[in-house]
């Protein structure tokens, strides 16, 4: 009886119970109680010093930020979680670290505040010894600022990481937001997922506008580009991907102006105009000029006679395109390569001790010399 009554003094055991009930009002739906109980709960914790305490920490603060999200208060106690993570800092606590770094930049990207997010990733350090579930957020994150501030090579790279440090078998909802993030990114980048990425069993259903997308961004249609944007317009908005996707008009025209430069070695501009969709001449010719500045076309512009002459077709090898292509898979790997070897842990090395049989038999042995050298003495 007294060593339940010690126990249950123990902040580990009080708060592990806190946490217990914290969870049940999540589970039954009261953001205002959730939020009283995690702030008091993190009131009382914040100010113990204790190893035993950092796993528990770090939920605690979980917790209080998911309440905060419930509440959508989360922006108002930032000032809060860059206190808390400053002490985290102090006490070399890692796990309590990455939860509320993740904690931030989940709030920035609610807001859209994307630029004070980077800033947040450049001047801090992510720790290295902490669970999967923590690095695929924060990579996830990351992958996010990079897509919005058009470095999309290094967003796809961040995404390609976050998901396969991500649980294959649960987590869904993370690994649909990573995938569908990813193909937007992809198409940015002038790529076509794979249609693998859309036949997945547990997934291809919340996928389809984004095969809807794909298909019309790879065949080059701008009315079905336009047609699936209006249709699945709420959608893109809740999945925070609608901007990333209107960008994608742009990669639609360079998919198309490719397929006739491939179809026809020589078309007028009113033909383009009338497979692109588009309002006028004037701006047909626009667009495509600057395809013809940009590179995605080799062809020449006849402004009198208002036609569009294809030049002969290269050899791709004798491009920079193999050299670029190859660049970007070997700095991935080199990528892959140096978190792998980050990840390794080597036994510790023990000496080794001179055991209790070992010694006798080596007193022993010092003996019996003793005695020989007395005898031939």
């Amino acid at each position: 009886m007294h060593r339940l009554n010690d126990l249950s003094k123990m902040p580990e055991v009080q708060a592990v119970l806190h946490l217990i009930y914290i969870m049940k009002l999540v589970d039954e739906k009261k953001p205002k109680e959730t939020l009283e109980h995690t702030t008091r709960l993190m009131e009382r914790v914040k100010d113990i010093n204790r190893r035993t305490l950092d796993p528990i920490n770090s939920r605690v603060y979980y917790f209080h930020a998911l309440a905060c999200e419930l509440n959508s208060r989360l922006q108002y106690h930032r000032a809060e979680f860059f206190a808390a993570y400053r002490v985290a800092c102090l006490r070399l606590d890692q796990l309590t670290q990455a939860t509320i770094l993740n904690v931030l930049l989940r709030s920035y990207i609610a807001m859209n505040e994307y630029e004070p997010a980077r800033n947040l990733v450049a001047k801090t350090n992510f720790p290295d010894n902490v669970p999967n579930s923590q690095l695929s957020r924060y990579l996830y994150y990351n992958g996010r600022i990079k897509a919005v501030q058009l470095d999309y090579s290094e967003a796809e790279s961040k995404l390609s990481q976050a998901l396969s440090k991500a649980p294959q078998k649960t987590a869904k909802g993370f690994r649909l937001e990573v995938i569908k993030l990813q193909i937007i990114v992809q198409l940015l980048t002038g790529a076509i997922p794979e249609r693998a990425v859309f036949s997945q069993s547990d997934l291809h259903k919340d996928l389809y506008p984004y095969f809807l997308i794909t298909q019309s961004v790879r065949a080059g249609n701008l009315k079905l580009f336009g047609e699936v944007i209006d249709k699945f317009s709420n959608l893109f908005i809740s999945d925070r991907n609608y901007s990333l996707i209107q960008r994608l008009r742009h990669n639609v025209i360079k998919f198309a102006l490719r397929k006739i430069a491939l179809s026809y070695s020589r078309i007028s501009l009113a033909d383009i105009c009338s497979k692109l969709h588009m309002e006028s001449t004037a701006e047909t010719e626009y667009i495509v000029a600057k395809a013809i500045r940009d590179g995605v076309i080799d062809a020449t512009i006849n402004h009198e006679e208002q036609y569009l002459q294809t030049m002969q077709l290269l050899d791709i090898y004798s491009t920079n395109e193999p050299q670029n292509s190859f660049y970007r898979r070997i700095s991935f790997c080199l990528e892959l390569h140096n978190e792998a070897i980050k990840a390794l842990e080597y036994p510790k090395k023990v000496e080794k001790k001179e055991t209790i049989p070992e010694r006798r038999d080596a007193s022993g042995y010092e003996d019996i010399v003793e005695i020989l050298r007395e005898e031939f003495e």
